[in-house]
């Protein structure tokens, strides 16, 4: 009965805080690591420690799985050379330099017990960069942070996993890369069967609640098989969601869509105002630990304040270069854009003599569409680049919005027994992660506000753009004398196939799959037999 009654009233909380948040403007996870906190502190409140295999094996996957699922898929591409050097390469360089800070500042601490406890602050919190979704920052912001989210986790639990093997023996260079490359590559393999397989089945279940009941099922499906094959179960879960997405709107009916995104919802809703909340109660078995080890609770906030500002600066050295590489690549894709443009006015006209002048063999006409696709989509994705190139401001909330969260008092908690001082690396953990959601969490509006101009007007002017051009896409694609259920599949195909060459932007075409898909559930509701 107790633990139903604590159920319940984790709900309730879960519910009151997203409520609350939007009304007073405070991001629920803040209200919730606030409340654990307080009722933590309370003297007839039961230490609570949670598991950490329910998070990192419980949570997680389905967390990042629904995450990536909702991620356009043509924008993590775009993004993925920020995207893999935040959730890679950031990591390493994170760890190491707080490795040595840890080592320094922490007797009896060895340079490989640093780096672990580096790995374990150094990855952002996919929930917690849910944070920056409702503010006014540059939609490529929001999918880099998103994507980094998703990745960076599997790079900072193999770099974990590699320095506690280090600290009890030595190991390679090349033994980390290849533990890492092999990790990556066979989640990446089992992810995208487990996507693939996932719509194969569901796009032949009939029934709504079925459909979603199997959805449920994805993540586990991708990541135990993962784990079991001493890959990351992560990034499997991840790339099964991207396929997911991907394929949704060819395969499974807008039932079943609405369906999943519903029920989605409510799942992520409970498991991230869960972990927050669970992250904030755990604070008093924690500091207990630490008090009965006879370490200085004092001491770790001082190495905590100094690991968060650590981890900041880390991030703005490396985001810095990063903008002015993205910026000069935006540049190379401007210079090119004729050569291109130009590439596809030939092969409108003489394709044969432009791709395959002095052959023998002529083209087929496969592969003059290849060819036009690549260049169709190359010159998409230069337009994306300098429609939205980033500048300082769009680093500054980059480098700010990059939080710690749960997993990183997760992953801390796995920290072996025999770990030298493990409760207090495990409270800073706890107290960087904590304080990084408080204050930068907390601030992020303030500082989006102090960085970015408004321009609702220039924002208003593009949307009016994409729409038109939906609009216009739509009437070419409707034939005199099609039926309405036709009419809606011929759309539909043709915002999909703009969507796969990125002719326009994420937002825009998910609003109007939207009126297709409400458009197409009226239309069966209204055509269904009576009784």
């Amino acid at each position: 009965m107790e633990i139903l009654i604590v159920m319940v009233a984790g709900l309730l909380a879960i519910a009151a805080a997203s409520m609350l948040g939007d009304r007073i403007g405070v991001a629920a996870p803040l209200l919730l690591v606030l409340l654990g906190i307080g009722i933590s502190v309370l003297p007839f409140v039961p230490e609570i420690e949670l598991e950490p295999e329910w998070i990192l094996a419980g949570v997680l996957p389905p967390l990042l799985y629904s995450a990536s699922v909702s991620m356009p898929a043509m924008d993590f591409r775009r993004e993925f050379g920020a995207i893999g050097g935040l959730s890679v390469l950031l990591v390493v360089l994170s760890a190491v330099v707080l490795g040595f800070f840890f080592s320094w500042v922490i007797p009896d601490l060895n340079i490989w017990w640093g780096i672990a406890l580096g790995a374990i602050v150094s990855p952002t919190d996919a929930v917690a960069t849910s944070i920056v979704r409702g503010l006014p920052v540059s939609k490529r912001v929001v999918s880099i942070l998103e994507g980094e989210g998703l990745l960076n986790d599997a790079t900072a639990l193999v770099l974990l996993r590699t320095a506690i093997a280090g600290a009890a023996a030595s190991v390679s260079l090349w033994g980390v890369l290849g533990d890492f490359a092999f990790a990556v590559a066979v989640a990446a393999v089992i992810g995208f069967v487990i996507g693939h397989l996932n719509l194969a089945v569901r796009s032949r279940v009939a029934d709504s609640t079925v459909n979603t009941v199997i959805s449920f099922t994805v993540p586990f499906l991708a990541a135990i098989p993962a784990e079991e094959l001493g890959a990351s179960g992560l990034v499997a879960a991840v790339v099964a969601g991207l396929v997911t997405g991907h394929g949704a709107p060819r395969s499974l009916s807008p039932r079943h869509r609405l369906s999943d995104a519903q029920n989605w919802r409510a799942v992520e809703l409970v498991l991230e105002g869960a972990v927050f909340l669970t992250m904030g109660l755990e604070l008093a078995s924690i500091v207990a630990d630490v008090v009965d080890d006879h370490r200085g609770i004092g001491s770790a906030a001082v190495i905590a304040a100094g690991a968060l500002v650590l981890t900041i600066l880390v991030r703005a050295a490396f985001v810095a270069p990063l903008i002015r590489w993205l910026r000069r690549r935006a540049a190379r894709g401007e210079s090119m854009k004729p050569r291109l443009s130009d590439a596809a006015g030939r092969l409108d006209g003489t394709a044969d003599d432009y791709l395959f002048h002095g052959r023998r063999r002529a083209p087929s006409a496969g592969q003059v569409e290849r060819f036009r696709t690549r260049i169709r989509r190359g010159l998409a994705d230069i337009d994306y680049f300098l429609a939205a190139p980033l500048d300082w401001r769009d680093g500054t909330v980059v480098v700010w919005a990059g939080m710690r969260g749960a997993v990183t008092l997760a992953a801390a908690q796995t920290l072996p027994e025999d770990t030298p001082a493990r409760s207090l690396l495990i409270l800073i953990a706890f107290l960087v992660a904590a304080g990084s959601l408080l204050l930068q969490g907390g601030s992020l509006e303030r500082v989006v506000g102090w960085v970015t101009p408004h321009t609702d007007d220039d924002n208003a002017e593009e949307d009016n753009a994409q729409q038109e051009g939906i609009r216009r896409l739509l009437i070419d694609a409707t034939t005199e004398g099609q039926d309405r259920s036709a009419e809606i599949s011929a759309q539909r195909s043709a915002l999909l196939d703009a969507r796969d060459d990125g002719l326009f932007d994420a937002d825009s075409l998910e609003r109007a799959l939207t009126v297709l898909d409400a458009e197409q559930i009226g239309l069966e509701l209204r055509n269904r037999p009576e009784g």
